[in-house]
């Protein structure tokens, strides 16, 4: 379970399959935006804008999950270049891009999957889209009649996160918050939106019926007290530790990811804390032990 995405849940289940050398299937594994596999029903036949990582990436995600009419920002731009006149597309970047006529094309709703890579360019569009009910180049006038809302969703609520630079970098969560801030500075409130990814319960939720599903498909029957039989391994706090109290997770808290316990105990306490993932699976398999001799 994972803030994580960008690419297909497949692909990364190749890559740590490769790495961990178990085999690793997509029923095991949630990214952020793996949710909305329960969603797209209800956006498959509509135009859908889907935003972050690179080039078309998002696009071929979206698709695989059935979003058929899935747009980027990269295709409004190359649809209309005055749209940001301070990017120029490179070629790679327009060979990513899908033809079409946006002026003509109502947009019902604005997923933003990962990361976005041009903050400024993606601010923009998601303004122009929201401020004009789906419609690009509508008048503010007929914009102020509309009554239904463009949704807005995103996948990952994280500010920072961790890579191989020194310090923590801002993630999707700062883009929500320069959106927001950009949009209130226009319009004087924030914009209405939809947020999953961990600690939100929705993905607690949705990350239960993936390991009953799963459970079900080892041992063939449905595990119903799922949160007093399973141990959860995590890295940070707020993502991770709210989200699994607030779910009544146990939670084993490690000290080799975002969390460091140099900086003072954690705003919200764990189960457990161990030093890595394997300290944590062994506290976690003893544990296990010990509820069995006590039956």
């Amino acid at each position: 379970l994972t803030n994580g995405g960008g690419s297909s849940e497949e692909d990364r289940c190749r890559k740590l399959t490769a790495q961990l050398g178990v085999d690793i299937k997509p029923s095991q594994f949630i990214q952020a935006h793996t949710i909305l596999k329960s969603v797209v029903k209800n956006y498959a036949d509509v135009p859908v804008l889907v935003l972050g990582g690179r080039g078309g990436e998002i696009r071929e995600v979206a698709e695989k999950y059935g979003f058929k009419k899935a747009y980027t920002t990269l295709d409004v731009l190359a649809w209309n270049p005055a749209v940001w006149p301070f990017h120029e597309l490179t070629p790679d970047e327009r060979q990513s891009t899908k033809p079409v006529d946006f002026s003509e094309t109502p947009i019902s709703a604005i997923f933003v999957f990962h990361d976005p890579r041009n903050w400024a360019l993606d601010i923009q569009i998601i303004c122009d889209v929201v401020q004009s009910g789906g419609m690009m180049c509508i008048p503010d006038e007929v914009t102020a009649r509309k009554t239904r809302p463009v949704e807005l969703v995103f996948c990952n609520p994280d500010i920072i996160w961790r890579s191989d630079f020194e310090r923590p970098r801002i993630g999707q969560g700062a883009f929500r918050e320069a959106f927001q801030a950009v949009y209130k500075a226009l319009t004087g409130s924030e914009y209405p939106h939809v947020q999953y990814g961990k600690p939100t319960q929705a993905t607690y939720r949705f990350a239960e019926k993936v390991l009953r599903d799963r459970c079900e498909e080892v041992q063939g029957r449905r595990i119903e007290q799922l949160s007093q039989r399973s141990q959860f391994i995590f890295n940070t706090i707020i993502a991770d530790i709210a989200g699994a109290n607030a779910a009544k997770w146990d939670s084993i808290l490690v000290h080799t990811g975002v969390y460091d316990p140099r900086q003072g105990p954690p705003a919200h306490l764990p189960t457990q804390e161990t030093e890595d993932v394997e300290a944590a699976v062994r506290w976690a398999i003893a544990r296990e032990r010990q509820k069995a001799d006590a039956r």
